[in-house]
């Protein structure tokens, strides 16, 4: 589904990340093993078509270097650049501007209520208890808040959804917990998302691939080692 090669993002001040070389085949689950950090997350931007590569190739869907058309075929997720939910508003006000978001500019849509939750969060959050609607977001508990703002982005269930770092939840529990939920939904889509670690390899991901070139090379040796 994307095969990208040499592609790496600088910026006017200075270097970003790349060259970094990388298949994601579709369906599953893909695991980029690699330094968290803004590296890692332009990564994830530019593979869901968000952020262009300065440098390299990118064949996404049949098309090389064509952001745009990437960007309509991918969902992302859980990163705090794109979709960082304010945290003073209940998850009714989310999913009501979700809707409405979606909706065709002509037509009138209603808050959302209990039906509109259930659709939207099912899916994702599967076997697990569904927020409230009167919950404040800050409230939310680390995996349901992940997985709310999953069920969001993912709304339109397109062919590929891009997740931030599972390794961003302070508890391993809840990586693990969440990981499942991705393997779900890998049955019917194609996700990708990052880990420092690799994840958890008895899981069955479709690939777990070792990403370099994500942070400036002096502090390359020290992350090796704190990884040991």
């Amino acid at each position: 589904m994307l095969i990208a090669e040499d592609i790496g993002v600088r910026a006017s001040w200075g270097h970003i990340y790349g060259p970094t070389t990388l298949t994601v085949r579709r369906g599953g689950v893909t695991v980029l093993v690699g330094s968290g950090g803004r590296g890692r997350t332009a990564l994830m931007l530019t593979l869901a078509g968000r952020m262009k590569p300065s440098s390299g190739h990118l064949t996404a869907f049949g098309r090389t270097n064509k952001a745009q058309h990437l960007f309509a075929r991918a969902a992302i997720a859980d990163i705090d650049e794109v979709d960082d939910i304010e945290q003073t508003i209940r998850v009714h006000d989310v999913l009501t501007e979700t809707i409405r978001w979606h909706a065709p500019w002509y037509k009138w849509v209603p808050q959302a209520d209990a039906d509109d939750l259930e659709r939207i969060c099912r899916p994702v959050f599967g076997p697990y208890a569904l927020p409230t609607m009167d919950a404040y977001v800050e409230e939310l508990p680390e995996l349901t808040a992940a997985l709310f703002r999953i069920a969001v982005a993912n709304v339109a269930r397109p062919e590929l959804l891009v997740v931030g770092g599972v390794d961003r939840l302070n508890r391993v529990n809840s990586s693990h917990m969440l990981l499942q939920r991705l393997i779900d939904l890998g049955r019917h889509q194609t996700v990708v998302t990052a880990d420092v670690n690799g994840g958890f390899s008895d899981l069955g991901f479709r690939d777990v691939i070792e990403v370099h070139n994500l942070t400036d090379h002096e502090f390359v040796k020290l992350d090796q080692e704190d990884r040991i």
